[in-house]
């Protein structure tokens, strides 16, 4: 989108976490109006200003926020308004380096335990789960020795399983929600 510039490649301004999504990892996107489709949270953006992110805007939470988090696109949309407000909390810095951390255990899933079916559901535990869980489920990893013996199906099943039981504990549904 002409006029538009993103700072901070890992948060959009709408809340979305665009260094755990699968098409940014991916590298099929461009990021916010500068991909495929225009974003109309870009456009927004420059009609007010070119905030940087949404909060900052006098008029937010505004109506395109009504229903934001009712239904995913290919990334998670349940934690976009709760994630403007840990960054607007903490500050884009603290946030980037939790995120960092994020990327770095979600990259590591990806590459040692998808068995070619998994990436989306990782990418959405990592959303949507706390950097102290899932820093619990990567020790859990890490300490079970029997892991390298099975097979990459099994090692997966064995991850998602972990993953699984910690969202349950928090009643956290990891799946994409569709129209």
């Amino acid at each position: 989108m002409k006029g538009f510039e993103r700072k901070n490649q890992l948060f959009s301004l709408c809340g979305l976490n665009c260094g755990l999504c699968p098409i940014f990892l991916g590298k099929h996107c461009g990021g916010c109006g500068n991909g495929n489709q225009s974003c109309g949270i870009a456009k927004c953006s420059l009609e007010h200003g070119k905030i940087e992110y949404c909060y900052e805007c006098e008029s937010y939470p505004c109506e395109k926020y009504r229903y934001i988090d009712k239904y995913d696109s290919f990334i998670t949309h349940k934690r976009q308004k709760a994630d403007l407000k840990m960054i607007q909390d903490i500050g884009v810095e603290q946030y980037n380096l939790q995120q960092r951390e994020k990327m770095q255990i979600l990259s590591h899933l990806l590459a040692n335990y998808n068995d070619g079916r998994r990436k989306n559901f990782f990418c959405v535990a990592v959303n949507l789960l706390e950097l102290s869980e899932l820093q619990e489920a990567m020790k859990q990893i890490q300490q079970n020795d029997e892991l390298s013996v099975l097979s990459v199906k099994e090692q997966c099943s064995y991850i998602v399983d972990i993953l699984q039981k910690i969202a349950d504990r928090r009643n956290i549904e990891l799946k994409l929600v569709k129209k």
